[in-house]
């Protein structure tokens, strides 16, 4: 044969070319002492197919994963690491045949050898196949850089003896790009095994355990987070792990490092971007402005028309490109982040030009949230904010989803020249951190130009209406919220409907805003129609936070008109809400908690109440109905501790609005009468509560129980029939009202009447378990519950004692539930602090560990509970008295 050795010849010890073969081509590369052995890339590499493939990027692991693999295998392992001087069939070949013969697999001198660079006969091909299907057990052979091959012919020799060879031969490429082979008819067929980038990626547990063989002792959390910043990229772990070893404080290395000015930078540029051509080079710069990319965009950033293969190329090349499918594409992170500072040194001042093409190509293309992140980027605040109105996007600034994002982007937007557009913006951030004073001023500016240009858009108009909503509902002018929602209804014909369709959130916080300023004006019944509309309404991702802040005032009017138990249900029904979609966790000012606060002292559960009401710090209110309901709830509490003074403090929140609300100035009379009520003087008492007798049930009972108090027994029966006669009350109120004819029934002598009165007082609070009016009617009530049957409709939950038998709690609809497995001591520590409404970073700051350990414990809590959700676990966790 004309290009092999003759017949029985000796085998050369040099390749065709006449170099001698270099020994360091066949032998595996030596695995350094910090290397990580990660068990489920080998178990995958230990599946039994003809063909692997091992494809990643520069610096993924690939070679030392594989060499960790083979260096554990019973049978010997052929290894050929190509590089650039290997090339043409004739090379590769005679170096694949050295690489067999120095692993000490036998072949005979028949097969023979290359003569030939640049080709090889395909005798020798069916002979080497030959002899390897022959074999009991497989020859596992490695080519390490495949995609150092460049002819297409050297693919389809190594597809021929790898489809003949059967089982006598493994192959396993080690490869940056896709090779040639016909690499579907392996996968179809079930014979090939991938282990591609997204599987070479370190996990957090496995990026910290490579950082302890380098010394470096990191939380979960936060070798996490240096995962998300490299991609799980195991050069880029090595290299931060190496360069933090040489830092004081290691950890803050980690955390903070410049990628820019990094050994990572100095590799990844010299390994990916200089080895492309001066056009991909200036592609790739110029997209490192962008999250994610399409050919399109590019073409619109580069000024050129070739993005499309280039992308595609540098895909295929595993140049750090990923695709994300439908054409789009995106940088590997660290390699976005060293490309952006390396286009700051090489092109100053481009940056910003970049951001704003892509901001007005984004814009046409319809994606609003990226191309408000590049407007902001470019610094042209007149454009991003004409975006966002026009859009009808402002509400977005107030979802809870985007909130702090958008919030934070338009930190920058400092005054400057006047616009409609960018002062709405302005108005919406200073209203969104509940700076009335600031955001009127903008809005003010705003409504100005608006007025003098009719020309403007009624989106513009309609967010304008929002805001003097939501700037309403902040300074407590139920009248401004009605012009402002009457406003929006004018407009509805003239916003285009795809932009209200698009934007739902707008309508839900413009009636949420309406409900809680009619709220505040003590008008119940309309504050309830508007609010129910949102509570009811869609259950979408935008509307989330209006339907739960609606759930919460629609809690607080319940709780004020008397119904403890269907405002604790529309608070979880909010809370569900919240977890549902994620919402931002509850703050301390949070109305759903202050509801829950209230609720908890009148059933005497003062510990739960303190929690819920949170540290004095945490008093300050968005608005005047958050800062009243605080002020309802702490004055209970105070209260039922014995701290007058106090109590009568916290009905005065100080608050400067537009119009008084009936129910604050209700509730804080109710306080000051209880306080001269405490303090011996009973004409005070009804004194502070004649100007609101009339106005509230709960009032006209604390009127009454102040009027018995001083002797006028007719009055207080008076005061006691016109809350009768409205029927509206719910039994917080019924229960106070029902005591108080009691005690004036037992004042007469009737004794059988006020039992009477109290035995049928005791089943209706039961079921809301109401402990605290009891406890505040005064200790002639206590001879009472002491006598039978009395004592047995009070045992078990307001005074000691096991409930009589045969008479289960009326709220019993069934068995009572069983709890299977037993709650640990740290999962009785969470469910508890749970019940107080803790978010699960404040949990887990509580107990001194992480949160991913607090979301274990829920999860086990939940399991054991039979439940899912954070409220249902509370409801369940009470009806098995584990709190």
């Amino acid at each position: 044969m004309n290009d092999g050795t003759p017949h029985g010849a000796a085998v050369p010890c040099v390749d065709p070319l006449g170099d001698p073969f270099l020994r360091t081509r066949f032998v595996p590369p030596a695995r350094p002492g910090t290397f990580l052995r990660r068990e489920r890339l080998v178990r995958h590499l230990d599946r039994a197919s003809p063909l692997t493939m091992v494809n990643g990027s520069a610096g993924a692991g690939k070679t030392l994963l594989v060499a960790e693999w083979a260096a554990h295998l019973p049978q010997p392992v052929a290894w050929l690491t190509l590089d650039r001087m290997v090339q043409g069939p004739g090379v590769f070949w005679a170096h694949l045949l050295q690489a067999l013969r120095s692993a000490g697999v036998p072949l005979p001198a028949e097969i023979g050898s290359p003569a030939d660079a640049g080709r090889v006969n395909h005798t020798l091909l069916t002979r080497l196949a030959a002899e390897l299907s022959g074999r009991d057990h497989p020859v596992v052979v490695v080519i390490d850089e495949y995609d150092r091959v460049t002819a297409p012919e050297i693919s389809r020799q190594l597809d021929f003896v790898l489809r003949h060879a059967g089982p006598g031969l493994r192959l396993v490429l080690v490869t940056r790009t896709e090779p040639l082979l016909p690499l579907h008819r392996y996968r179809a067929a079930g014979e090939m095994t991938e282990v591609r980038g997204a599987e070479l990626a370190f996990t957090p547990e496995e990026a910290a355990a490579l950082l302890e063989l380098h010394g470096l002792h990191l939380s979960l959390a936060a070798a996490g987070a240096l995962v998300d910043r490299t991609g799980g990229w195991a050069a880029g772990l090595r290299l931060c792990a190496l360069a933090a070893r040489q830092s004081p404080d290691p950890a803050l290395y980690l955390k903070e490092f410049e990628a820019g000015r990094s050994t990572i930078a100095d590799f990844l540029l010299a390994e990916v971007l200089r080895r492309q051509t001066s056009r991909t080079q200036d592609l790739l710069l110029r997209v490192s402005v962008l999250d994610r990319f399409c050919a399109d965009l590019v073409n619109t950033l580069t000024g050129r028309g070739d993005a499309e293969p280039l992308l595609a190329a540098l895909h295929r090349e595993n140049a750090f490109v990923e695709r994300l499918g439908h054409g789009w594409y995106r940088l590997h992170p660290l390699f976005r982040e060293i490309l952006r500072a390396h286009l700051r040194e090489r092109s100053p001042g481009l940056e910003p030009e970049l951001h704003r093409r892509a901001a007005r190509w984004l814009r046409r293309s319809g994606s609003l949230a990226e191309m408000l992140a590049h407007g902001a980027a470019a610094g042209d605040w007149e454009f991003t904010s004409r975006a966002l109105v026009d859009d009808l996007a402002i509400g977005q600034l107030f979802t809870g989803l985007r909130a702090d994002d958008l919030t934070e982007l338009f930190a920058g937007l400092e005054p400057g020249a006047p616009s409609p557009a960018a002062d709405l913006v302005r108005a919406a951030r200073d209203l969104s951190r509940y700076d009335l004073d600031r955001g009127l001023a903008h809005l003010r500016h705003a409504e100005e130009q608006l007025a003098a240009d009719a020309c403007e858009p009624a989106a513009a108009q309609l967010s304008c209406a929002l805001l003097e909503a939501l700037a309403a509902r902040l300074a407590g002018c139920p009248e401004r919220a009605e012009q402002a929602a009457e406003a929006a209804r004018e407009l509805l014909r003239e916003v285009p409907s795809h932009l209200l369709d698009r934007h739902p959130e707008v309508f839900a916080l413009l009636l949420t805003h309406l409900g809680a300023t009619r709220l505040w004006a003590g008008r119940f019944a309309a504050a309830r129609a508007a609010l129910a509309s949102v509570a009811h309404g869609p259950g979408c991702a935008p509307t989330a936070l209006p339907r739960k802040e609606s759930l919460e005032h629609l809690a607080l009017i319940d709780y004020l008109d008397g119904w403890p138990g269907r405002a604790e249900r529309k608070v979880a029904a909010a809370m569900a809400e919240s977890e549902r979609f994620g919402l931002p966790e509850p703050s301390g000012t949070e109305l759903g908690r202050l509801v829950l606060a209230a609720v908890a002292v009148d059933r005497d559960d003062l510990g739960r109440a303190q929690a819920l009401l949170g540290r004095p710090s945490d008093a300050a209110a968005p608005d005047p109905v958050a800062a009243a309901g605080r002020g309802v709830a702490a004055a209970r509490l105070l209260l039922a501790r014995g701290r007058s003074q106090a109590a009568l403090a916290a009905t005065d929140p100080a608050l400067s609005t537009g119009a008084a609300s009936p129910w604050a100035r209700g509730h804080a009379a109710l306080v000051a009468s209880a306080v001269h009520l405490a303090e011996g003087r009973p004409d005070a008492a009804a004194e502070a509560l004649e100007p609101v007798a009339d106005e509230q049930p709960a009032c006209a009972v604390g009127a009454a129980r102040a009027r018995l108090a001083a002797g006028d027994r007719d009055a207080a029966l008076r005061l006691l029939d016109a809350v009768t006669a409205r029927g509206s009350a719910g039994p917080a109120v019924t229960v106070r009202a029902a005591l108080v004819r009691a005690q004036a029934a037992h004042a007469a002598g009737d004794v059988a009447t006020a039992r009477g009165l109290l035995a049928r007082t005791l089943r209706e609070a039961r079921r809301e378990q109401l402990r605290r009016p009891f406890l505040e009617a005064g200790p002639w009530i206590g001879p009472l519950l002491a006598t039978e049957p009395l004592r047995g409709l009070a045992a078990g939950w307001l005074v000691p004692g096991p409930v009589p038998g045969g008479d289960p709690p009326p709220s019993a609809t069934g068995p009572a539930p069983v709890l299977v497995e037993r709650l640990s001591g740290r999962e009785r520590d969470v469910l508890q602090r749970l019940a107080q409404m803790m978010s699960t970073e404040d949990i887990a700051a509580d107990l001194f560990v992480s949160v991913n350990t607090v979301k274990t414990h829920l999860k086990s809590v939940y399991r054991k509970l039979s439940v899912n959700r954070r409220g249902d676990a509370v409801r369940r966790a009470r009806e098995l008295r584990l709190l």
